[in-house]
């Protein structure tokens, strides 16, 4: 939380809280003594653009669209509290599902997810039991030249999909499903579960695709590509549009980028590092798109 500058009068700056809020600027003013209103903003890389906006303010509070676009915070403060009521309805806390644990959030689809990858790589003994992943591959690499989706041209269409739930040891394993846990529910509380769903099937389905296709490979698995279109969606649209309630820090931020970076030399092993590109790409386009239908809608 940043200052940004003061108003001398409550209404003013009462008003100009409003008008921030209704512009997705997470705000907040308090009375500094008797003299002044300070104002604050949440997000560090909305302050050049709320400095702007304050001094416009400043020079003319009393212009028309400050008015008008205050009015819609209420709306907007309205549509929250509906969001988070149903919210409250449709999610379990974690201690809910785990007793004795804290109470933290976790939806049922992420957490449908997380058992799935488990239960996998369980009985395929971390991976190593390719007779059993026969059936989770892109491909069955046991029939033939596996060709252009083979077993997909006989509809043998769950293979698009469940290469995402195929892990190749405890660690590759660990670390999807704490970022799965992290990601799914943040999005699968703000946005529910058939828009969770929907887009962990898309992502699935365009990552594998693409590390097929294009790095020729059919004996891949893992989360990741999933893991970082639901990262791209989350990082990009919250940053557009925060009122989205969708947040990823920038120390996070780094590390996804600098980790997607080092898989790409070899350091850390085999790795699907198409899937993980295409993966990102998939997620942050989705989310430019749906911020910019998100802003059109409110203005």
């Amino acid at each position: 939380m940043r200052q940004i500058g003061n108003l001398a009068d409550e209404v003013q700056a009462r008003l100009f809280h409003d008008y921030l809020y209704a512009r997705g600027i997470r705000n907040e003013i308090e009375q500094d003594g008797h003299s002044a209103w300070l104002v604050w903003v949440a997000d560090e890389e909305q302050l050049e653009e709320a400095k702007a906006l304050l001094e416009r303010f400043r020079q003319n509070p009393g212009a028309p669209e400050f008015a008008r676009e205050a009015a819609a915070s209420s709306r907007l403060r309205e549509q929250e509290a509906r969001d988070l009521a149903e919210y409250r309805k449709r999610f379990f806390t974690r201690r809910q599902v785990f007793p004795g644990a804290r109470s933290v959030g976790v939806g049922l689809v992420t957490y449908a997810l997380i058992v799935a990858c488990i239960l996998l790589a369980v009985f395929s003994r971390g991976g190593r039991d390719q007779e059993f992943l026969r059936p989770f591959f892109i491909v069955d690499p046991y029939v033939g030249d596996p060709g252009l989706l083979r077993d997909l041209r006989t509809g043998e269409v769950w293979r698009f999909f469940t290469p995402a739930l195929i892990h190749f040891g405890l660690a590759h394993l660990l670390f999807n499903m704490m970022w799965l846990f992290e990601l799914g529910s943040l999005i699968e509380s703000r946005q529910g579960h058939i828009y969770l769903v929907l887009m962990v099937l898309a992502l699935a389905a365009g990552s594998n695709a693409a590390e097929f296709a294009l790095a020729q490979n059919w004996d891949f698995g893992g989360m990741s590509g999933v893991i970082y279109g639901l990262f791209g969606y989350v990082w990009i649209r919250g940053k557009l549009d925060p009122s989205s309630g969708l947040f990823i820090d920038r120390r996070n931020v780094i590390l996804m980028l600098v980790w997607l970076v080092l898989c790409t030399t070899g350091l850390v092993g085999r790795i699907a590092n198409v899937a993980h590109a295409s993966g990102l790409a998939m997620g942050a386009a989705y989310g430019l798109f749906s911020a910019f239908i998100a802003r059109s809608r409110r203005s």
